[in-house]
């Protein structure tokens, strides 16, 4: 039986355009996505993130559902689940 440690996602590396990589924490993370989600206009956002009612339900679901948020022509926005301890 798989070790149920395999699947916990409490902390992620995030790569982004012109930044140093950094390791954030689930509920970092949901605050970044958040802030980055406000300043998408309607159209900018992915088609099933336009079923949510609220920037929170979007962002919660990209951290459950994907790895990358397309942020722009040349720009990324990348998250990947680690493990900090063996």
């Amino acid at each position: 039986m798989p070790d149920s440690l395999m699947y916990q996602q409490d902390h992620f590396v995030v790569l982004e355009t012109d930044q140093p990589e950094q390791f954030l924490t689930a509920e970092e993370l949901l605050e970044k996505l958040e802030l980055v989600l406000q300043t998408m206009t309607g159209e900018e956002l992915p088609t099933d993130l336009q079923r949510f009612d609220s920037v929170s339900a979007q962002a919660q679901y990209l951290i459950d559902t994907s790895c990358e948020l397309d942020v722009g022509p040349g720009k990324y926005l990348q998250w990947y689940a680690i493990r900090l301890e063996k």
